[in-house]
């Protein structure tokens, strides 16, 4: 009788020892690597991507090179089936900052400081930045010329600072 008390209780905790343990590992990989509202806004990106690129035709592209803060990534202007363009960012970073923008500007690049920070370049409103890290899509105005708005700025109003930019060559 004592005997199968014992191999009664050996069975329970055996039991309840697997069934508690993947809760644990769960749990302790929680604390590891909390799950961030970034990572999810990736992860709907890295889906955005995967359908917007089996769709769309690529025009432009170019890489970020940094002005007054270090900005990297791509640019790149794709036409989606129905005639619509879209403006995405990949493997973007910036500084973070306040009331920063992504513009359009008519200039091959925005490297003449002088011009592009006094407003003599004409400039096109994007949107503002979704995020100072990671892939973005901004739809471009139904009508803009490409052949005229050829480079993408990273731009903050409050200080009329260019973080940086990305001069578009055809694809």
């Amino acid at each position: 009788m004592i005997r199968a008390m014992k191999t009664g209780l050996g069975f329970v905790a055996l039991a309840s020892g697997l069934l508690l343990q993947p809760g644990l590992r769960a749990q302790d990989s929680m604390k590891q690597e909390p799950m961030k509202q970034d990572d999810m806004k990736h992860d709907k990106m890295q889906d955005d991507k995967m359908t917007h690129d089996s769709m769309a035709k690529t025009l432009f592209t170019g890489k970020f090179h940094g002005k007054v803060h270090k900005t990297e990534g791509r640019a790149t202007v794709y036409q989606e089936k129905d005639g619509k363009l879209v403006l995405r960012l990949t493997n973007f970073k910036t500084s973070n900052g306040p009331d920063v923008h992504v513009i359009l500007v008519a200039t091959k690049d925005a490297m003449d400081d002088a011009n592009f920070l006094k407003g003599n370049i004409e400039r096109l409103e994007i949107g503002k930045l979704k995020g100072n890290e990671g892939d973005q899509n901004y739809e471009i105005p139904a009508g803009t010329d490409l052949t005229k708005f050829r480079t993408v700025s990273i731009y903050c109003e409050r200080f009329d600072a260019n973080f940086g930019a990305a001069p578009l060559d055809k694809f």
